[in-house]
């Protein structure tokens, strides 16, 4: 094998070896189409009070902006499909906030990944991403052929469905690039529009962020939320997994082996009362390595008299 297959060897079997479900290599070069898609996406304002969405619109389409030089897109995902689901008739947490941060936990793959390459590779310079920088995460695994973007706006893989974090590393070494676009199955299945409480997600694959449920119980941090939302949160706390839930791809889904997204036994078996009943205190102790810290002790109670007032 030649350097390049090498190192692309090596960056595939770092993957495995670090946990990582799927690895897919795209070349790094700007993202003409998706720039387009975003520009009409953030001047429609389907990114409501997330302005941070409009901020590094140059970062997020082109890589070598992010990493001078930048010659390769690696794409990782990491499954976070609970073994097993909240209790019924419980206030509902997505499935990604089960267990510890995703932020925290990838990142320390990602460091680790990125200095077994330095060792590997050499003079190697790139930056890793999780969720956290003006990546579009999902249209690299996509042009990777990793799987394709689904009418809810999620990475669906044929082999696993959707309930994956998408990372990346941006580096400025060429590597063997993937195959492109992965064919896309959706087809005329329409559950995900049909099924969404807040019918947030409209035809030709664009979800409205600025009416999900997420947005309203997470990046909203507003007092109050919005009177015409009451009774279409479906009993969702944090965050929702609707459109996922009833995809036909996700009975593919398997259980995830990362110890770290072990579903917290509070958010398991927490009942309505539970939640009603914890404190500032008892909230920064059980939540502390969560996802649901983001949106703090005050939007967790926001959130929880928001849907509790429909049921009661």
């Amino acid at each position: 094998m030649n350097a390049t297959e090498t190192h692309t060897a090596f960056v595939k079997q770092t993957a495995a070896m670090l946990g990582f479900e799927f690895c897919g290599i795209a070349k790094a070069q700007f993202l003409d189409q998706d720039a387009q898609r975003l520009e009409t996406w953030l001047s429609k304002g389907m990114h409501g009070n997330m302005h941070y969405m409009q901020n590094h619109f140059d970062l997020r389409v082109d890589p070598t902006k992010l990493v001078p030089g930048a010659r390769s897109v690696i794409t990782l995902l990491l499954n976070y499909f609970p073994e097993t689901i909240q209790d019924k008739d419980a206030p509902k947490i997505a499935k990604y906030a089960y267990g510890n941060d995703y932020h925290e936990v990838i990142r320390e793959k990602l460091n680790h990944f990125f200095f077994l390459l330095k060792e590997k590779i050499g003079g190697i310079q790139g930056r890793g991403f999780v969720d956290s920088a003006p990546v579009l995460e999902r249209s690299w695994a996509q042009k990777a052929g990793m799987g394709w973007i689904g009418k809810n706006g999620n990475l669906i893989n044929k082999q696993q469905g959707s309930y994956f974090f998408i990372a990346s590393l941006i580096v400025d070494v060429e590597l063997t690039y993937d195959d492109g676009y992965a064919k896309d199955y959706c087809g005329s299945c329409t559950r995900c529009i049909d099924s969404c409480p807040t019918e947030a997600i409209l035809p030709d694959k664009v979800v409205d962020g600025s009416k999900c449920i997420s947005y309203f119980t997470i990046e909203l941090k507003e007092a109050l939320l919005p009177e015409g939302m009451k009774g279409k949160f479906d009993d969702w706390l944090f965050g929702c997994d609707t459109c996922q839930d009833v995809c036909p791809w996700n009975r593919f889904s398997q259980p995830t082996q990362e110890a770290k997204f072990k579903a917290n036994p509070e958010i398991l078996h927490f009942s309505p009362d539970d939640w009603e009943e914890l404190t500032e205190e008892s909230f920064k102790i059980i939540f502390r390595h969560s996802p649901i810290k983001r949106t703090k002790f005050n939007g967790i109670k926001r959130n929880l008299q928001f849907i509790r007032q429909i049921n009661v």
